[in-house]
C-alpha cells in the first residue's frame, strides 16, 4: 500500500513539472507576439521574462516557509490556484491591450509556479531511494522537457498569426485599421490561456482530494540543530550557478524566434515550430542525460555539457544562416540536465535545511528576469546575434560550479527546471 501511495504521489508530482514547463515555455511565443501587439522594443518585450522570473526571487523564500509550516500538499494546492488565477487575467489584459496588465498576470502565474517548483523539486527526490534522487528528478524534469516541446508548437499554431507588418505598412494604415489589427493580434491569447486555467484548476482539485505522503527530512525527525543555511558553501555556489544558468536558458529560448528571423530570414510561425524542435531535443537530452548518469558522475557530465554549450554559442555568434540557428538548437540539448543537476548538487545532505535551501535555489531563478533584459539592451544597441554572447558568459559560471563539485565521488542527494 505504501509503495502504491508513493507511485501515485510520483505520478501527480511529475504532472506538475509538465504544467509549469508549459506555462514558462510560452514566453518565447509571447515575447514576439506581444512585441507586435503592444508595439514594444526588444528591451520592453524582455520584461515578459522579468515579470515571470522576478516572482521566483520574491516568492520562493515565503513559499519555503509556508511549506515548512503547512506541508508540501498545501503549497502545491495554493500554487495551482495562483497559476489558474493568472491565466484567467489574460482575457481582460488582451481586451484592454495593456502591456502592464499582461505583466501583472504573468507575475501571478509565476508566483504560483514558484510554489510548485519549491515543493515539487525536493518532494520528488525524497519519494524513494536517496541514491537515485538525481536520476528520479531528471526523469520528472523530462516531462518539463515534453511541455517545453509542446508549448511553442501549440503557441505557434494558436497564438502567432504569422503576419508581421513592416513600419511602412503600419504607416500606410489609418489609426482605426491599425487598432483593429493590433486588437486582433492581442485577442489570440485569450482562449488558449482560459483553457490552461481550467486544466490547472482540475489538477488542483485532484491534488487536494488525493492523500499524499508528507515527507519529513531525517534531521527534522531527530530534532537536530540545523544552524544557518547561509553557511552552506556549496549551496551558495549552487545558488549562483543556478542564477546564471536560468539566465542563459531564458535568453536562448526567448529571443530564438527573433534570432532566426534576423540571421536566417525565417518567418515567425516556422521559427516557432523550429523552437519546438529545439525543445524536443531538450526533452530527449533529459532522458539521455538521466541514462548517462549511471556511468558518468553528474558533476562531470555537467562540466562537459557546459563546455560544449560555450563552444556552440561562439559558433552561433560568429557564423551566419542556418548554421547559427542549428547551433542554438544544439545548445538546447546540452542544457537539458543542467537545472535539476545543479539543484540536486546544491541541496544534497542539507537534512532539515532542505526546504529553506530549496527555496534559495528557486530564488536564484530570478536570473531569468535579469539576463534577458541585459540581452535585449545589447540587441537594441548592436544586434540580436551579438547579444548571444550574454548566455555564453553565463555558462562559464555553471562550468566553474561543476568543476568544484567534480571531486565528489558518491552523489547521494536529497533533491533537484
Amino acid at each position: 500500500m505504501a509503495d502504491r501511495k508513493t507511485r501515485l504521489a510520483v505520478i501527480l508530482i511529475t504532472s506538475l513539472f509538465f504544467l509549469w514547463g508549459f506555462a514558462l515555455n510560452l514566453n518565447p511565443i509571447l515575447i514576439p507576439h506581444l512585441k507586435k501587439a503592444c508595439q514594444l522594443s526588444d528591451f520592453q518585450s524582455a520584461l515578459i521574462d522579468s515579470a515571470s522570473y522576478i516572482a521566483y526571487f520574491l516568492i520562493a523564500l515565503p513559499a519555503g516557509l509556508f511549506m515548512k509550516k503547512f506541508g508540501y500538499k498545501a503549497g502545491i494546492t495554493l500554487g495551482l490556484l495562483l497559476f489558474a488565477s493568472g491565466t484567467f487575467l489574460f482575457y481582460p489584459a488582451a481586451e484592454m491591450r495593456h502591456f502592464g496588465f499582461f505583466l501583472v498576470a504573468l507575475f501571478i502565474i509565476a508566483s504560483g509556479l514558484t510554489l510548485l517548483e519549491t515543493a515539487a523539486n525536493p518532494y520528488i527526490t525524497v519519494l524513494g531511494d536517496a541514491d537515485s534522487a538525481t536520476q528520479r528528478l531528471n526523469f520528472a524534469q523530462s516531462f518539463n522537457g515534453l511541455a517545453a516541446f509542446l508549448a511553442p508548437l501549440m503557441g505557434g499554431t494558436f497564438i502567432l498569426s504569422g503576419k508581421t507588418l513592416s513600419e511602412e505598412q503600419q504607416l500606410s494604415m489609418t489609426p482605426a485599421e491599425l487598432n483593429a489589427y493590433l486588437d486582433l493580434e492581442a485577442s489570440s491569447v485569450q482562449m488558449p490561456f482560459i483553457i490552461i486555467g481550467v486544466v490547472v484548476l482540475l489538477v488542483a482539485v485532484l491534488i487536494w482530494r488525493t492523500r499524499l505522503p508528507e515527507i519529513m527530512e531525517e534531521d527534522e525527525i531527530e530534532g537536530v540543530e540545523t544552524g544557518s543555511v547561509l553557511g552552506e558553501k556549496n549551496l551558495m555556489l549552487g545558488v549562483a550557478a543556478q542564477f546564471f544558468y536560468v539566465g542563459a536558458q531564458v535568453c536562448i529560448s526567448s529571443f530564438f524566434i527573433r534570432f532566426a528571423g534576423k540571421v536566417a530570414g525565417i518567418e515567425e510561425k516556422t521559427a516557432a515550430y523550429l523552437l519546438s524542435g529545439a525543445f524536443l531535443s531538450f526533452m530527449i537530452g533529459r532522458f539521455i542525460g538521466t541514462y548517462l548518469m549511471k556511468f558518468i558522475a553528474p558533476p562531470r557530465l555537467l562540466a562537459m555539457y557546459s563546455l560544449v554549450n560555450i563552444i556552440l554559442l561562439i559558433a552561433a555568434v560568429s557564423t551566419t544562416g542556418m548554421v547559427s540557428v542549428y547551433a542554438l538548437v544544439g545548445v538546447q540539448f546540452f542544457m537539458s540536465i543542467m537545472f535539476p543537476t545543479i539543484f540536486a548538487l546544491s541541496i544534497r545532505g542539507l537534512g532539515a535545511k532542505t526546504k529553506v535551501g530549496s527555496s534559495l535555489v528557486i530564488m536564484s531563478i530570478v536570473g531569468g528576469a535579469i539576463f534577458p533584459v541585459i540581452m535585449g539592451r545589447v540587441s537594441d544597441i548592436s544586434s540580436i546575434q551579438t547579444a548571444y554572447v550574454v548566455p555564453a558568459v553565463c555558462f562559464l559560471v555553471v562550468l566553474y560550479f561543476a568543476i568544484k563539485n567534480n571531486s565528489i565521488k558518491n552523489v547521494t542527494l536529497g533533491t533537484s527546471h
